[in-house]
């Protein structure tokens, strides 16, 4: 929470979509690129508003809004009231429910609303487009940019972690590119994480958040799920993949892999250079879990 109301102009262009007055409670997370308010009408109604970081993260939250509202029915995803591209503002409803993450809830309902999420995503995924050729490109762009990464983090990382680690860093270098070029594209919502679902008082799922949503192979989704969850946690992921109806097949198992040590790697050797114990603590538990054993399909 940074308390930061919103700026004078943003207030004169709400003016114009909402009935004033509007109180704002800044609801932002903890960085210095969130920048999002709980605004209540004198009627009690909410909104979100907004600041996108920059014009591509607008645009995107933009186009997954779009398709939010054509497959999600409202219940599940948020509406978009009103955009303006010059502010990189936003002003969305409110979805009901508490954001899941760090939520406390039964084994029962954890259960449930996994399978849910699995059962929205794949709702979400079937119906995608496969994509254009700059979509394609983008998404070669980006998987060359992780495999750049990796290698890097690679050098910086020799004699802080074992070599069976390092090995893996090797491959994830070598072979993100490759593998992700074999795997069709769908759109993404980009940023599948449970700070990010809601889940009301009758259990309904819900989701929000469209600032990465783009094309890309599905495997994507599940880094975060993979690296910060699942490892400890199999029935949720067999939850999950009960309700997206499928299971991963060897290539998008491998790719996922890779990504999410990429991503483990990242942060130990972001936390290494800046002194941030954190982001070690997380890089350390990341790669620990990649590397600890088969993970279940």
């Amino acid at each position: 929470m940074t308390d930061f109301p919103p700026p004078p102009e943003l207030l004169v262009w709400l003016a114009g979509h909402l009935p004033s007055p509007v109180t704002a409670a800044d609801c932002s997370w903890p960085r210095a690129t969130s920048r999002v308010w709980r605004l209540s009408g004198p009627d009690g109604a909410a909104a979100f508003l907004k600041i996108s970081s920059d014009d591509g993260a607008f645009a995107r939250e933009v186009a997954g809004y779009a398709y939010a509202a054509r497959y999600l029915p409202e219940r599940q995803a948020p509406r978009l009231l009103a955009s303006d591209p010059g502010l990189r503002a936003l002003l969305s409803t409110a979805l009901p429910g508490r954001v899941v993450r760090d939520l406390p809830l039964g084994r029962g309902a954890e259960l449930r609303l996994h399978q849910d999420a699995g059962r929205l995503l794949r709702r979400w995924h079937d119906r995608s487009d496969a994509g254009t050729a700059d979509h394609r490109a983008a998404v070669r762009e980006a998987m060359g940019a992780y495999a750049r990464e990796a290698a890097q983090c690679r050098e910086a990382l020799a004699g802080q972690v074992p070599d069976h680690v390092l090995a893996l860093v090797d491959a994830a270098a070598a072979e993100i590119p490759a593998l992700a070029d074999r795997l069709p594209l769908r759109f993404l919502h980009g940023d599948y994480a449970t700070r990010n679902w809601l889940v009301d008082e009758t259990g309904q799922h819900g989701l929000i958040d469209f600032e990465q949503a783009r094309h890309g192979p599905v495997v994507e989704e599940f880094v975060w799920l993979l690296g910060a969850l699942w490892p400890t946690r199999p029935e949720l992921r067999d939850a999950f993949f009960t309700g997206y109806g499928r299971p991963l097949d060897a290539v998008e198992e491998h790719l996922l892999l890779l990504l999410t040590v990429r991503l483990g790697a990242s942060y130990l050797h972001t936390g290494l250079r800046e002194g941030r114990a954190d982001l070690q603590d997380r890089g350390h538990l990341a790669l620990g879990r990649m590397t600890a054993g088969p993970l279940r399909s």
